[in-house]
């Protein structure tokens, strides 16, 4: 999601200061620069030690050879989920983070867990095969998915304004579970290419090759998969209302539960021998992967069409043209406004119009949560922000919008009238900006519709 700096609450306040002008004083570990760079010596120590673990475990060779074919799935399954997240872009931070947390700390705390648990398992009842098999079907599933899942929370609970439903759920837990997948085809694929190196093994009975096409050809998606579950729970959660707390709760943990079932089922499915394997694969993984992918294409739709039906309440208080509503909700029509902004204003045009794009999706489910009654408190501050900012950048972002809007326009089975309508596409609407007429203002004034920020609205307003 878009995010823009808070206001201060009141007029001629400086950021920092309360109501009587008192500066107020963070607590040092609060400042945003301890924080983010506690995350980063945590995640960078963590991608430290888990490099060392995986080349101790496979060799110099091994690691390598690993390497090289467990990055070949990660670019198309990054790119997946980037596309998903297309309608509300979030940071690229929040990805960044996902994916550091995936391939170090969750990767580490998987590897550490899961080892001193069989181990201990082997210790206590004599058993090195059972200890195995039970830690690969119950400590593995449980330990994993708790890891990746703590990304998504933190990502819940602390950059809140980026995570509004499900597909923010889905795209921060895909992606953390990519990177998760990335370090572990590391340490299996090294180690099956040392196994080779001892027995002699090579071509397409090697165990590589057959490691290869189980991890990265038949299943690259089974991690996602597992963890997207974590993640559609969060994402129901967050349309929750504040007042709804059990809800927030129990669905994420339904979700992880899930998760942890699911990943029991496909590595138990390992002890059934190939045709158990193949049997829980055709019958279990490839629907689920089908419904799931199915859930995400549909809530995308749904969510432009949340787009295409509250932006014409702006456009209507003056903040928008009456054509950009329909642009906005149509990927294809913002791929052609970003591409005629590139044409004639350069990559600074461009990046004003993707950056109105998702400031206008934000806002538009911003009401869609106050028409339900799911908008926080802080819903007229948020409100104001996002239209202050969409105001910033109309003088790039209108004119690439109102030509996307006429080349995807569909066909108006009637027949022309024969003078300029005003208002359609091609002609301007009476009160564009650049003839100073009302709602907008004289253009050297710059002022917003009206010359009041926010249209009038309330979240309580119109409850269903």
């Amino acid at each position: 999601m878009a995010t823009s700096p808070p206001y201060p609450a009141h007029p001629g306040e400086a950021p920092g200061e309360t109501p009587g002008g008192t500066l107020r004083h963070a607590h040092w570990w609060r400042r945003p620069w301890v924080r983010y760079g506690a995350l980063i010596t945590l995640l960078t120590l963590s991608g430290l030690v888990i490099l060392a673990l995986v080349r101790e475990q496979t060799g110099t060779q091994g690691f390598l050879v690993g390497l090289a074919l467990a990055v070949l799935p990660v670019p198309l399954l990054l790119a997946a989920f980037r596309w998903l997240d297309r309608v509300e872009p979030g940071p690229w931070r929040n990805l960044l983070f996902a994916f550091a947390w995936g391939a170090c700390a969750a990767a580490l705390i998987a590897i550490i867990a899961n080892s001193f648990a069989t181990r201990w398992i082997a210790t206590a009842t004599a058993d090195p095969a059972g200890a195995d098999t039970l830690g690969a079907t119950v400590i593995a599933p449980v330990v994993e998915e708790s890891a990746k899942a703590a990304a998504v929370l933190l990502v819940f609970l602390f950059r809140r304004r980026d995570f509004t439903g499900i597909l923010d759920g889905v795209v921060i837990a895909g992606v953390t579970a990519t990177g998760f997948a990335f370090t572990e085809n590391i340490l299996y694929l090294g180690t099956a290419f040392g196994t080779d190196q001892l027995t002699g093994g090579s071509g397409a009975a090697s165990v590589t090759a057959a490691t290869f096409f189980v991890r990265i050809v038949m299943s690259p998606f089974a991690h996602p998969l597992f963890t997207v579950l974590t993640g559609i729970g969060f994402g129901i959660a967050a349309l929750s209302t504040d007042r709804q707390r059990l809800r927030r709760v129990l669905l994420p943990l339904c979700g992880l539960l899930l998760s942890m079932g699911m990943h029991a089922l496909w590595n138990g499915s390992a002890t059934l021998g190939h045709f158990g394997f193949f049997a829980v694969y055709a019958a279990f993984m490839a629907p689920m992967f089908g419904l799931l992918t199915w859930l995400v294409v549909w809530t995308r739709q749904r969510e432009l069409r949340t787009v295409r039906t509250e932006l014409p309440a702006y456009a209507m208080a003056g903040w928008l043209t009456p054509a950009e509503p329909f642009a906005l909700g149509s990927m294809r029509a913002r791929r052609l406004a970003r591409q005629y902004a590139r044409r004639y204003g350069g990559k600074p045009a461009a990046r004003a119009v993707a950056q109105y794009e998702a400031y206008a999706t934000s806002l538009a489910f911003l009401r869609h949560r106050g028409r339900l009654g799911r908008a926080g408190t802080d819903f007229v501050t948020r409100e104001r922000e996002l239209l202050l900012e969409l105001w910033h950048r109309r003088g790039a972002a209108r004119p690439a919008l109102d030509h996307a809007a006429r080349v995807t326009a569909p066909p108006v089975p009637v027949a022309a009238a024969p003078w300029p309508v005003h208002g359609a596409y091609g002609h301007p609407q009476y009160g564009h900006p650049q003839y100073g007429h009302p709602p907008y203002g004289h253009p050297s004034h710059g002022q917003p519709p009206y010359g009041h920020p926010y249209p009038a609205y309330h979240p309580d307003a119109h409850r269903s």
